[in-house]
């Protein structure tokens, strides 16, 4: 399975990183809409697309105005739009006012607040809640195959036992870190991850492959991250990168 890496970065985009967004073209599942959802639109493959959303900070959802061009290059026949009950509510009145975004996208938002799990084809989704300003949501993708993916951003992590349970048997983990160690005291008020929380983590939770996401944007050596984190897992069976816009990830089974 491939996971297309369209937008990286956290808050801004920079020089080399569009903000977040990751595309599954054989699902037709996008994970979250930054502003990197300008280049989906020559991967689409299905006649559906969805769009989990992790929360609504505008890094994570200003992609959505996007749309009206992607879709118009290349259409879809239905456009799901998933996310709690009040994101979806504050991105429909806010970013698609008409006094700020006049021309509104023809999509099914879908609140997922009662649904501890649900299925985008043979795609099983489950999400929970994680720690951020607003809060955020993870999700798990369990495919038919047994393929496991988890996309874990803008929280400061969670490395209890309950999550290491939930985080376990991933083929591919996304998982943000913001800060390198020195830096960890930002995280915190911040509510982002840093290198040895996120090296925990991974510890606990043991996935073939550990794809650090959602880059500071003014960070000039994030690979400091990747090699805290490296050498932490010195010797495990996880393989860790750092994630690259534009970059390609084979993953599964």
């Amino acid at each position: 399975m491939q996971l297309h890496c369209l937008g990286t970065a956290g808050y801004h985009p920079n020089e080399d990183r569009h903000t977040s967004c990751y595309f599954l073209p054989e699902s037709g599942i996008v994970l979250d809409a930054g502003t990197g959802l300008f280049r989906l639109a020559e991967l689409i493959a299905t006649p559906t697309l969805d769009i989990l959303l992790s929360h609504a900070h505008l890094d994570h959802v200003a992609g959505l105005t996007f749309l009206l061009d992607v879709l118009y290059r290349r259409p879809v026949d239905r456009l799901r739009i998933w996310g709690e009950k009040d994101k979806l509510a504050a991105i429909q009145r806010h970013l698609f006012s008409d006094l700020l975004f006049p021309v509104p996208i023809q999509a099914e938002y879908r609140e997922i607040d009662a649904l501890p799990e649900f299925t985008i084809g043979d795609c099983t989704i489950r999400w929970r809640r994680q720690q951020h300003p607003g809060m955020s949501v993870g999700y798990r993708l369990d495919w038919d195959d047994g393929t496991r993916l988890l996309y874990l951003t803008d929280t400061t992590g969670d490395d209890g036992v309950e999550a290491m349970e939930w985080n376990a048997g991933a083929d591919l983990l996304m998982h943000e870190c913001y800060f390198p160690d020195a830096s960890s005291e930002w995280a915190t008020k911040t509510g982002h991850t840093w290198s040895s929380r996120l090296a925990r983590i991974a510890q606990g939770s043991a996935p073939k492959h550990l794809m650090l996401t959602h880059v500071n944007p003014i960070d000039a050596e994030p690979e400091l991250m990747l090699r805290e984190v490296s050498e932490t897992l010195r010797g495990r069976q996880t393989r860790v990168s750092l994630a690259a816009d534009r970059e390609v990830v084979e993953f599964g089974r």
